[in-house]
């Protein structure tokens, strides 16, 4: 059985770009093991990320999540089964917000600052997969 799982946390010490791709470098090397594909967002320390796969995999690594110590506020905003991963693309596909079109982010939130937090998961879903539609992900297949 196929499940997604949408989530948001803040980052409990401030996230450089080499800490963020040393995060994307290991997704990447771990989850195709696992079956688990996704995409991640990250944006003044704060992370909105999708994970798809079957479900054993997918609670595992969240619940790893949840209990690491770089996440706070772990926030769970969509978990369902699902018939077809959207992300397949991607073992861990990521977002560079400074590239993306403002506007983009205005269709989906109240101001241009990525804050999960204040979207509901369907939202938050929906901008992922839009990302994922005008080529805004980044990362080998």
């Amino acid at each position: 059985m196929l499940v997604r799982l949408l989530y948001a946390s803040r980052a409990a010490a401030p996230v450089t770009a080499e800490d963020l791709a040393a995060i994307v470098r290991q997704s990447r090397a771990n989850n195709p093991r696992q079956g688990v594909t996704g995409v991640l967002c990250c944006s003044d320390d704060r992370f909105l990320q999708v994970l798809e796969g079957g479900r054993p995999a997918v609670n595992r690594l969240y619940n790893r999540i949840v209990a690491d110590p770089r996440h706070a506020d772990v926030e769970l905003l969509a978990y369902q089964q699902i018939g077809e991963r959207h992300f397949a693309g991607w073992s861990m596909g990521q977002v560079n917000l400074a590239r993306v079109n403002p506007g983009l982010l205005l269709k989906y939130s109240a101001t241009t600052q990525l804050d999960p937090y204040a979207m509901s998961g369907a939202t938050a879903l929906a901008l992922l997969e839009e990302l994922a539609a005008t080529a805004s992900i980044a990362g080998p297949h």
